[in-house]
């Protein structure tokens, strides 16, 4: 189901597109596409991703079904007119909320049908990445902080590949970048990764504060609320004119690749793309976080490696990889993910950022349903058994001794 509404969007875009200013059409897009939210199915508001962590660590897997055709229909309208979203949190939602109706259906009990879920998690997300491993993991890691769901992780893995072999025979073509560049000094390419990292941490903060700060401003607007879509319109042409970043707009699906590829681009494409998107999500838009976090993360390892003279590609691929893992929290998956796509050479730089950049982001996180169960690391205390977006402190641990468990 999750690869039919791909390729619907596919369609969608490859009509829009023939027209020059298709873009124009963002203010009615947003506002259209929150009207229809508001009045049919509340719960598909947001990312997609963090409604289905909500539903397994919540809702004893419970989702709308109604979901599904809403999810769809805005998503399809946001993306046609170029909203700056992503695919993988609308498959993830459907999937689960598919997922979660046969639960019902065939009255599961709350732990199984918690499982059905994330089952849908990791078939919708392979369905938009074709990393079955890594996305049966991500649907397994994403839920908690602290912790992965093995109970899960066979039945992941089952519905995950079963998924990436209906896309592939429905006409899905594999990831895979060929990034042929290989250090000839390994340590100060650690070292260079290392420090990497650092900044692709301190990126990730400010990305999900980004986030979060449109999100609360758009709110504080008190007018009706598909209006607040037209003003975010607005604002993302003005955006787009202004910095001559056309590359911004829609999926960027295309410009990932190239990015990857080795081509060079502006070096402010990354805060552009950050931008546009905080505004569609944030006024209204449909869609997923996750494509445009990848958009994000290789263009700032393109900019990096043009400013430090660095190989482009090498370090497109790194900031991709490394900026999923410190918004998500999910260094695991991120792992295999940079290993499915990218190869075992760059695989192992990829692992050495995606733990800096974990570390560095702290307790925060692109999804608040995510539930921290324990600290990242023993020198931070905060609150356990928690949603991430209700934790109220944290402070310098005063234990001396921790219990490993």
């Amino acid at each position: 189901f999750t690869t039919l509404f791909i390729k619907i969007i596919v369609i969608g875009i490859d009509f829009t597109s023939k027209f020059k200013f298709y873009y124009l059409f963002l203010p009615a897009a947003f506002f259209l596409s929150s009207f229809i939210i508001l009045k049919l199915a509340p719960d598909a508001k947001g990312h997609g991703t963090e409604k289905a962590i909500e539903s397994v660590n919540k809702n004893n897997g419970n989702m709308n079904i109604v979901v599904v055709p809403v999810k769809l229909l805005t998503t399809f309208i946001t993306i046609i007119f170029g909203g700056s979203v992503g695919l993988e949190g609308p498959a993830t939602q459907i999937g689960g909320a598919i997922s979660s109706f046969i639960g019902q259906m065939t009255k599961m009990n709350a732990m199984d049908k918690r499982r059905i879920v994330v089952c849908g998690i990791s078939a919708g997300f392979v369905s938009v990445f074709n990393a079955p491993v890594g996305a049966a993991i991500f649907a397994c890691e994403v839920l908690y902080i602290g912790k992965i769901s093995y109970i899960a992780l066979l039945p992941s893995l089952i519905s995950s590949f079963v998924s990436y072999y209906v896309g592939l025979y429905m006409g899905n073509k594999p990831l895979i970048f060929t990034i042929k560049y290989v250090p000839n000094n390994q340590v100060t390419a650690f070292l260079e990764v290392f420090v990497f990292g650092i900044a692709i941490g301190f990126l990730a903060i400010l990305f999900i504060k980004l986030i979060k700060y449109v999100e609360k401003g758009f709110k504080k607007i008190k007018i009706y609320a598909p209006l607040r879509g037209i003003i975010g319109g607005i604002l993302i042409i003005a955006i787009i004119y202004m910095f001559n970043s056309f590359q911004s707009l829609g999926i960027g699906e295309g410009t990932i690749n190239r990015i990857v590829s080795g081509e060079k681009f502006s070096n402010s494409l990354f805060i552009n793309k950050a931008l546009v998107t905080a505004f569609t999500l944030g006024s209204g838009g449909s869609g997923g976080i996750l494509t445009p976090m990848l958009f994000i993360g290789s263009s700032f390892g393109n900019a990096w490696a043009q400013i430090t003279g660095s190989n482009v590609a090498f370090y497109s691929a790194l900031g991709m990889a490394s900026f999923l893992a410190a918004c998500s929290n999910v260094p695991i998956s991120s792992i295999i993910i940079a290993i499915e796509l990218f190869g075992n050479q760059t695989g192992i730089y990829a692992a050495i950022a995606i733990g800096i950049s974990y570390i560095i982001v702290g307790h925060e996180s692109i999804y608040p349903t995510q539930v921290v169960i324990y600290s990242k690391t023993p020198s931070v205390s905060i609150d356990a058994d928690v949603e991430i977006g209700d934790i109220k402190e944290q402070k310098i641990s005063e234990k001396k001794h921790i219990m490993w468990k």
